[in-house]
């Protein structure tokens, strides 16, 4: 058995947990906030038998895409708040980090 955990962008969240339902997965949602752009993320945990794995994997795949972004940069909580130029920048946000994880044991009661 696997557990897959997998933080995508809140704008993917919807669709993901609908094909997630419509093919048969059960899935926990999670609020998560990421670090570097301090935007709102959702953090699913999967759990799957090994043989259903590539199928997980291929949902997530298919429903969260990376985009493109204009992000201004928070400013820094240092002394060098002075020299802090806040300019936008163009950041790749979205897509998924998917983490797989050997499970020992499940229960559900």
């Amino acid at each position: 058995m696997k557990m897959v955990v997998a933080v995508v962008q809140d704008k993917d969240s919807g669709r993901l947990s609908q094909q997630l339902v419509k093919k048969g997965f059960r899935a926990t949602k999670l609020a998560s906030t990421g670090s570097f752009l301090r935007a709102g993320n959702t953090t699913f945990l999967i759990g799957t038998n090994d043989e259903s794995l590539p199928d997980v994997i291929d949902i997530i795949q298919q429903n969260c895409k990376s985009r493109k972004q204009m992000v201004t940069p928070v400013s820094p909580l240092s002394n060098a708040v002075d020299s802090f130029m806040p300019y936008p920048l163009e950041v790749q946000v979205g897509g998924a980090a998917v983490f797989v994880l050997d499970v020992q044991q499940f229960h559900s009661f």
